[in-house]
């Protein structure tokens, strides 16, 4: 990481900004330290700039860009453009349009902007399989939900043993359930979702992940940016069953988890404010302790869990599932 920082300088950095838009002018560049990467730099006030250094992440930029013209009239929420593409060899990097707002991380979304992510699950769905894979975006593997939940009860227990955490907390098992496969962004982390001032979305950022697979992975993702709850209303607004965000709410609680405790006990280098910020949202309940009110059914022997003192979270919540 030191030699990147080192070959991308402000300096270098406003020089092939300019290279690759054919301008003169002096470009103002900062860089982006969200999410603990230093590979992101705003140029200007209109662009972003993201530098790879090895051609597998330099080809999956060029699919980004292929694909958010594939999705973009369909999703309804704005999407980037690219203004550019640049760089020397080992060094690549597009330049896309900087669309409005701030981070989901630094903003909080309101109802419109969960009728916005709602759409956007929307439109993901209705997107073409065939033509995604054609432009290369790669099938998610099946859920292992079982070897999930036991690396996340591992993780629960090494992190409580060691002081890291009030615990104990662990996810219950949601029941197996096969989901028509479909087109998901894969990454819809906080600092991906950009929100504006009125809490509506004003653009959905970095698609280089993008799957084709389960649903609940996008989901999941949304629950570890807005919450749980927040999650479960846009996820039945955009018609999903009650299954699948059910196991979008179990993904995101065994994820970050297991990431929270690879940051503490392994070898993950991800800012821990931020990890166990997307851990208080993935456990947080609605205040009847139910993750949805729709699961207030028969408790399993699998779904009692006790979110403890998760950096402020919800104590003594009891997991339901639907019967």
């Amino acid at each position: 990481m030191h030699r990147q920082q080192e070959v991308l300088s402000a300096c270098r950095v406003a020089d092939l900004a300019r290279a690759a838009l054919s301008r003169a002018d002096p470009l103002e560049v900062t860089a982006i330290h969200e999410g603990g990467e230093h590979l992101s730099w705003f140029v200007g006030r209109e662009y972003v700039a993201r530098f790879v250094t090895d051609q597998r992440s330099a080809d999956r930029q060029q699919r980004e860009i292929e694909l958010r013209d594939l999705v973009r009239d369909r999703v309804t929420v704005p999407v980037p453009r690219s203004a550019a593409v640049g760089g020397t060899p080992g060094l690549r990097f597009t330049l896309d349009e900087r669309l409005p707002g701030i981070s989901a991380e630094r903003r909080p979304v309101g109802e419109r902007g969960e009728r916005d992510l709602a759409a956007l699950l929307t439109g993901l769905r209705c997107v073409s399989t065939v033509d995604a894979a054609d432009l290369g975006v790669p099938r998610q593997e099946p859920h292992r939900l079982s070897e999930l939940r036991e690396q996340a009860v591992a993780a629960a227990e090494r992190m409580t043993g060691n002081g890291q955490l009030d615990g104990p907390i662990l996810p219950w098992a949601p029941l197996p359930h096969e989901a028509m496969p479909v087109l998901v962004h894969a990454d819809l982390k906080g600092e991906h979702l950009l929100v504006d001032g009125d809490g509506a979305i004003s653009g959905v950022i970095d698609w280089t992940d993008a799957e084709i697979g389960d649903p609940a992975t996008d989901i999941a993702g949304l629950a570890i940016s807005i919450g749980s709850p927040a999650a479960l209303r846009v996820a039945e607004r955009a018609c999903y069953d009650a299954a699948t965000r059910e196991r979008g709410i179990f993904l995101a609680r065994c994820n970050t988890l297991i990431l929270l405790d690879d940051r503490l006990n392994g070898t993950d280098d991800s800012p821990e404010p931020l990890l166990r910020a997307q851990l208080t949202r993935a456990w947080h309940t609605s205040p009847s302790g139910a993750v949805s009110g729709e699961w207030s059914g028969r408790t399993t022997r699998h779904s009692r869990f006790s979110a403890g003192s998760v950096d402020g979270g919800e104590q003594g919540v009891e997991g339901r599932r639907a019967e």
